[in-house]
């Protein structure tokens, strides 16, 4: 059944299928396609009235494939692909609406090499458009991005220098395991030889990079995602240890990987453990939205954050309550 694109797309579709499958039926086309067989020799056609050279090769091995000397567009996008790349890239960086922005320019250059019928839709969505920054998002020095995938890739150990939440730098070498984007943030997860141990760096804070001679080995079935995810919560400056009075399951759905582990302690507690760099975004932000009572052990800053905390709050009732008898007093007496 077809699926109700424009026939445009469906013959750039074919050509598609054509670029990566030379030889293709045309029953096997028309299920790629999902059209009929004769549909699908008419897109053929459309193709061949476009001047590109479409070879049929009658036989039990025949099939559809390119021309020799076939020359083609560098870049061949459906309607809908090409809807997709804008939507995507304006979603993960608003900027990109702006042709002067880095981003921006390269999205131009892509819709400028789109076929006018393809690329009107494309350039009237980021004409048209308006997107509002991810407050959470941060820029991303694309140099650094570049060192540090290609380290990836050739497994090659790199230094780099990074600038804590605190603003405090120090320099690191590290085994780059994997790139993991989060949330609209960038994140290189990769074992600290400086440490000892695993640790997630943010590409956004790293102002240096270089490639060492060494060479590792990641290790064996590693989840890039999962093993941010667990990690995020981990070597942090202050450390931190919260009981919740409330079963597990109750509270684990309120729990953000980055707050650290949290763990059963009986049928009616649990117990979560972890590190942070902001005590005061801990405690107001993530601790302050879970609607379970729970305490503090561990550490003094944490506590101290969550003190504040609750003195802000409790100034407001005290506040509201001075309001309310004031209006009270100032009424008068009823008649």
């Amino acid at each position: 059944m077809a699926d109700g694109s424009s026939p445009t797309a469906r013959a750039l579709r074919t050509l598609e299928i054509l670029q990566t499958r030379p030889g293709i039926t045309a029953d096997q086309l028309a299920g790629l396609l999902g059209v009929t067989e004769r549909a699908a020799r008419r897109y053929v056609g459309i193709l061949r009235e476009a001047g590109i050279p479409v070879e049929a090769v009658r036989g039990p091995y025949g099939g559809y494939r390119l021309g020799r000397g076939a020359r083609l567009p560098p870049v061949v996008f459906t309607e809908e692909q090409a809807l997709a790349l804008v939507m995507a890239v304006l979603d993960g960086q608003p900027a990109a609406i702006d042709g002067d922005d880095l981003v921006g320019s390269a999205l131009g250059k892509v819709i400028r090499a789109l076929p006018e019928s393809v690329g009107r839709q494309a350039a009237a969505l980021r004409a048209y458009a308006s997107a509002a920054p991810d407050r959470r998002a941060a820029r991303v020095d694309p140099a650094v991005t570049s060192v540090v995938v290609a380290a990836v890739a050739d497994r090659r150990r790199i230094e780099v220098t990074y600038r804590g939440e605190s603003g405090g730098q120090w320099d690191a070498e590290v085994d780059p395991w994997a790139v993991v984007v989060r949330f609209g943030r960038w994140y290189l997860l990769c074992h600290s030889h400086r440490a000892g141990a695993i640790r997630t760096y943010r590409l956004d804070r790293i102002r240096g990079v270089r490639q060492c001679p060494q060479r590792f080995t990641p290790p064996e079935g590693l989840d890039p995602v999962a093993a941010l995810e667990e990690n995020l919560g981990a070597g942090w400056e202050f450390r931190t240890r919260v009981v919740f009075h409330a079963p597990h399951e109750r509270v684990a759905p309120w729990v953000r990987p980055p707050m650290g582990r949290l763990e059963p302690d009986g049928d009616d507690r649990c117990v979560l453990t972890g590190t942070t760099g902001n005590p005061a975004m801990y405690a107001a932000e993530w601790l302050a939205a879970i609607p379970v009572r729970f305490t503090v052990e561990e550490g003094p800053e944490l506590r101290a954050a969550v003190a504040e905390v609750a003195e802000r709050l409790t100034g407001a009732l005290t506040a509201a309550a001075a309001t309310g008898r004031g209006a009270r007093d100032t009424s008068g007496p009823s008649r």
